[in-house]
């Protein structure tokens, strides 16, 4: 017994002229200030807030550790090298460029984002 297939039917829509969605850039909903573009620019804030915060953090443990590792331990201030105390030297000369390594890494980091953020404004 051979069955026939059944017959196909083509639906369509009386509304041929209808107009279609249309995706907005993101980068339109930030410059339209709408909900949307909100919710972009506080994620890139939000981000650039973490990333400050962390270097800020890493500035006063480490820059402030100092005089508090020399207040546990006095018997390192009577350390001294080339006749210059070893917590002046430190504190007068070692943190200009701990200073300028963490401001290095925090800019870095920070056009990471800001980068990663416009990559991710062409994709949506």
């Amino acid at each position: 017994m051979s069955e026939t297939p059944p017959r196909r039917v083509r639906v369509t829509s009386p509304r041929t002229g209808a107009a279609r969605a249309q995706r907005v850039p993101a980068a339109r909903e930030i410059d339209a200030q709408t909900l949307l573009g909100e919710v972009f620019m506080s994620s890139l804030l939000r981000s650039q807030l973490r990333l400050a915060l962390l270097a800020l953090t890493a500035v006063v443990v480490l820059v402030g550790g100092i005089p508090l590792v020399f207040w546990l331990f006095p018997d390192l201030s009577q350390i001294e090298v080339l006749a210059v105390p070893l917590p002046w030297l430190l504190l007068a000369f070692a943190v200009y460029p701990f200073l300028l390594g963490i401001g290095w890494l925090y800019v870095r980091a920070a056009e990471r984002n800001e980068r990663d953020f416009a990559d991710m404004l062409e994709r949506s």
